[in-house]
């Protein structure tokens, strides 16, 4: 029995929550599909660092990076500086384990969830691909005459042709394995000019993929057409600033932060799955938190662990789930947290019952 091993790390707010009935899910889709899992549940974030002022100690980065992938359920809290978590645990595995892909499905699963008007499930069905080690993320900023009203504020945006051309090749071969294969470079090298080494290096791969269909949008522009007319984008590949904005407009139009999950992924090593929420602290412990997004990044974790039939199964458990209104929403407050959890659960196995 094939066996998967996981690192969880749970982090802050409504993070322990939603990633409580995530694992659920994951034990029901086990007991289903004939797998295991070995999770190593890491305490890492706010609480512990307050405890402790450990944020992610090399010991046990060590070890995360030998598992087969890690779920992580939320990380921010206000009582400790803006960003000091944030770049300790997540920043840190994203850049260390140089996880360069960003990947954001962007999937209605009921029209009853889609602010925009006359848009049919079929309309919204799109993959975003963000790279995610370069940019403006790198850490290349300063100040000078810091707190002064001269004061001067630099930050870097970087991007190697490597970095660039690996994320664009992960697009192209993503768009091949998709019914209408089409890419659509997202930049905005008209006026950021750096990012002509995207336009040039979309185009020298694009000569290797004959039979994917390639559109090109600036951010702005793409921005504009996603709301109008989201049935245009099949597979998009963009920057790390741009696709940090843009996924989130994508998450909105699919239904909200409630049910959009991400993959930060490096193919063939250990890659992070986790939902898209943040920790929202002021709703933490209440049971009134959605955890259908942190479900969501479960399915796309074990699609990534070769488990394909428990994935499928998740993900049509959860549209069929809100489809039928059997879970009402995926807002705060729609369910009790360990409810939803429950039902999906459940529903796993009753159509694995059902089949026998």
């Amino acid at each position: 029995m094939t066996e998967h091993d996981i690192a969880v790390i749970a982090g802050d707010g409504i993070g322990p929550e939603v990633t409580r009935e995530a694992m659920k899910v994951l034990d029901a889709t086990a007991e289903v599909f004939g797998f295991r899992t070995r999770r190593t549940v890491y305490p890492f974030g706010t609480d512990h660092y307050l405890a402790t002022k450990e944020i992610f100690p090399d010991a046990a980065f060590s070890e995360v990076k030998q598992k087969h992938a890690i779920f992580l359920g939320a990380i921010g809290d206000p009582r400790v500086p803006v960003g000091l978590i944030e770049y300790g645990v997540i920043a840190r595995m994203r850049f260390d384990l140089d996880l360069y892909v960003n990947l954001r499905p962007v999937k209605l699963y009921d029209e009853a969830f889609c602010p925009l008007k006359d848009k049919k499930c079929a309309d919204v069905d799109m993959v975003i691909i963000r790279e995610n080690t370069e940019d403006a993320y790198t850490g290349s900023h300063g100040f000078t005459h810091k707190g002064h009203a001269n004061e001067v504020a630099v930050q870097t945006m970087v991007y190697t042709r490597g970095g660039v051309e690996r994320v664009i090749r992960y697009g192209f071969d993503l768009a091949r394995t998709r019914p209408r294969k089409q890419l659509t470079l997202i930049d905005k090298a008209n006026a950021v000019r750096a990012q002509d080494l995207w336009t040039r290096t979309f185009a020298d791969v694009a000569k290797e993929y004959p039979d994917i269909k390639t559109d090109h949008a600036y951010i702005d522009a793409a921005c504009m057409w996603m709301v109008k007319n989201p049935e245009w984008f099949d597979v998009a590949v963009t920057t790390n600033l741009f696709g940090d904005i843009i996924t989130d407009l994508g998450a909105m139009i699919q239904g909200g932060m409630g049910i959009a999950a991400s993959g930060n992924l490096h193919p063939g090593s250990v890659s992070l799955f986790e939902p898209i929420h943040g920790s929202a602290p002021k709703h933490a412990g209440k049971n009134v938190s959605s955890p259908v997004a942190a479900v969501m990044a479960v399915s796309m974790m074990l699609d990534y662990l070769g488990e394909k039939q428990a994935s499928v199964a998740v993900e049509s458990c959860v549209a069929d789930l809100l489809r039928s209104k059997r879970i009402k929403g995926v807002h705060t407050g729609a369910h009790p947290t360990n409810e939803v959890g429950d039902l999906i659960s459940a529903e796993i196995r009753a159509r694995a019952s059902a089949a026998v």
